[in-house]
């Protein structure tokens, strides 16, 4: 809970079996543990976050991750695979959610400070929306979005559009004539908008593997600065998924 506020505010977690680039990619392993337990040992040592939910689909090869998120101790919500609104906003309810932070599956180095971050920018001023992604300054694979469960509730009402039914806060932050949008950018530190550490394809598994592997054993609680001035020292890194395209939200 962010002090001096009373709002439930939950972690939602998009992840699904069915990627098409890499299937099965949330489960695949990082330093020798699922990707979606390496971004759930992260997310818990929030000091704002009230619970997390995994949002998951229906299908029946979506039976692995519930699994994962009970033996974890955290909720899962199991709705449309291709009503992604629909499902995170299913999520959080069946939390009881007042706001949600939204992150995806595929990015498993977020780091708790970040979400942290994204929520105090969101209770420091009247705001509908509050994200680190409108303008890239972490590296891709840090972004966090946080707004109030009933802005959510009020949009899945508004839209049919398929791209706004797929990429869940898209209506919020094209809409600010409507909603009140806020991006906030990383400090010096972490600054790096040009680095690429989500998971959709496998030579992004062979990267962010190599972070774990490398900073797990002397820092298990690395943040983002620990993974931006790693991997200023090692660039060659970099040179692994340097070639891996990020899909637009039209693209689905």
């Amino acid at each position: 809970m962010f002090p001096g506020r009373p709002e439930k505010i939950i972690a939602t977690i998009e992840a699904r079996m069915a990627s098409s680039r890499l299937p099965g990619k949330v489960l695949l392993p990082l330093a020798g543990k699922p990707a979606l337990e390496r971004l759930i040992e992260r997310l818990k040592r929030s000091n704002y976050l009230d619970g997390i939910v995994v949002a998951t689909t229906d299908k029946p090869g979506d039976e692995a991750i519930e699994a994962l998120a009970k033996s974890l101790g955290v909720g899962c919500f199991r709705g449309s695979e291709d009503d992604v609104l629909g499902r995170v906003l299913g999520a959080a309810q069946s939390a009881g959610a007042d706001v949600i932070c939204e992150i995806t599956g595929d990015c498993p180095l977020l780091d708790w400070r970040v979400v942290d971050r994204g929520i105090a920018e969101f209770f420091a001023a009247p705001l509908d929306y509050a994200c680190n992604c409108l303008t890239q300054s972490y590296p891709l694979g840090f972004e966090t979005q946080v707004f109030p469960t009933r802005v959510l509730a009020e949009v899945e009402r508004l839209t049919e559009d398929p791209v706004d039914r797929t990429h869940v806060s898209y209506y919020i932050y094209t809409h600010p004539e409507t909603y009140r949008v806020k991006n906030w950018t990383a400090n010096p530190e972490a600054f790096a908008p040009e680095m690429r550490l989500t998971l959709d394809e496998t030579d992004d598994l062979k990267l962010i593997d190599r972070v774990f592997r490398e900073l797990l054993p002397t820092h298990p609680d690395f943040s983002a600065e620990d993974v931006v001035v790693l991997l200023k020292q090692k660039p060659e890194w970099l040179a692994i998924n340097e070639h891996v395209r990020q899909k637009q939200a039209h693209e689905g």
